[in-house]
């Protein structure tokens, strides 16, 4: 599923909204990405959001 593994950052539906303001259905896709990430001492792979791999790599 397209999901973050840290924050659990998904898919949801909003509007576009034209010139004459009227509201067609859309999707915001975050940005999601497969990362190799050290825990402990095991390398393991997980699907991060952008947001979260810059925070990991800000925080160590």
């Amino acid at each position: 599923m397209a999901k973050c593994a840290n924050c659990g950052k998904a898919l949801s539906f909003g509007h576009n909204r034209s010139f004459s303001n009227r509201a067609t259905r859309r999707a915001f896709r975050p940005n999601l990405q497969k990362v190799t990430v050290i825990e402990g001492r095991r390398t393991v792979q997980k699907v991060l959001c952008a947001k979260c791999i810059r925070t990991l790599v800000k925080t160590g």
